[in-house]
């Protein structure tokens, strides 16, 4: 019996504990969910998700030297960080 091929897969912006990158091993075949849920990541906090700048789902199958991004929600809303920015400057 052949051994089981494994994936190599990065996770960027990980909230929690990981917040910056990790990178795991795991069985070829396995989903953006089960790269979650290898890292026991809350949901909750996660915006969106995407491989390499692409959005994507959790049931979406990764592949060797992927890079699973996690998205949160943003802070502060762009457009009014410029304009406060902007007015500071007059």
């Amino acid at each position: 019996m052949p051994p089981e091929r494994s994936i190599h897969v990065e996770i960027a912006g990980a909230p929690g504990e990981l917040d910056g990158l990790a990178t795991l091993s795991l069985p070829a075949g396995a989903s953006v969910a089960d790269a979650l849920a290898a890292l026991s990541l809350d949901v909750s906090e996660i915006e969106g998700l995407g491989i390499w700048g692409r959005r994507t789902t959790p049931d979406v199958i990764l592949e060797d030297g992927d890079r699973l991004e996690c998205y949160r929600p943003l802070q502060v809303d762009p457009k009014a960080a410029r304009r406060a920015r902007a007015s500071a400057r007059r």
